[in-house]
């Protein structure tokens, strides 16, 4: 599980931040200002850091000079400020990205994940609390690992690798049978389904990570 250094003043963001990434997965680590930035960063190791600039007690520009001078990981700015100097200003001391506020916070996870790729470390992919770190071939739910079977796992993985898009039950059979060489029927279609959402805590009833397009297939992450 991927942990996030995050450093940022307000409080109601924090907050909801935090939620949304411990959701996506991630531990996040939180404080308000550069000298506990700089604290935590000596102490513990982390896989990303989210920096705001400006600090009540110095700037995220000295964190990030700091992080840069022992670390590669990927640095992302949150900032308030939209001047272009900014921009460039943190981009030429080696962050990974910028992202003015207000963001929206999938966007954040999804740049997060996409910074991670490029610095070779784990490979995420996820929908809602679900996570896949593909490079490991775990699956987390509220950042604790669920266990699938071999199917189970290549199910969900086709599923994440096209959220929003429609799968017909043919494509997902075709599929478990190329993996498991075995001729996959409609019922045992409809149990590696049931036994996925089950596993993943998607109510048949009514759920929000796997949807049945009646008569057609599946849609995942809408």
């Amino acid at each position: 599980m991927n942990s996030i250094l995050f450093v940022e003043d307000d409080c109601d963001i924090a907050q909801h931040l935090i939620e949304f990434l411990s959701g996506e997965g991630f531990t996040v680590t939180h404080c308000m200002g550069q000298t506990e930035a700089l604290r935590l960063f000596n102490e513990k190791s982390f896989d990303c850091a989210l920096l705001d600039i400006s600090l009540p007690d110095g700037s995220g520009f000295s964190v990030c000079s700091a992080i840069r001078a022992r670390s590669d990981m990927p640095v992302i700015f949150l900032t308030a400020s939209g001047d272009e100097g900014f921009t460039v200003a943190g981009l030429e001391m080696g962050a990974d990205d910028y992202i003015a506020k207000p963001f929206r916070p999938r966007e954040l996870s999804a740049r997060i994940k996409n910074a991670m790729r490029k610095k070779g470390g784990s490979q995420l992919i996820g929908c809602r609390d679900i996570m896949i770190d593909t490079s490991k071939g775990t699956v987390f739910k509220n950042g604790r690992e669920i266990f699938l079977s071999a199917l189970e796992y290549r199910l969900l993985l086709i599923f994440f690798s096209n959220l929003g898009v429609l799968i017909t039950r043919d494509r997902l059979a075709e599929e478990l049978w190329a993996a498991s060489g075995a001729f996959v029927s409609d019922n045992t279609l409809n149990v590696y389904i049931k036994r996925l959402r089950e596993k993943i805590g998607d109510d048949p009833k009514e759920p929000k990570i796997i949807k049945t397009v009646r008569g057609l297939g599946y849609k995942a992450g809408e």
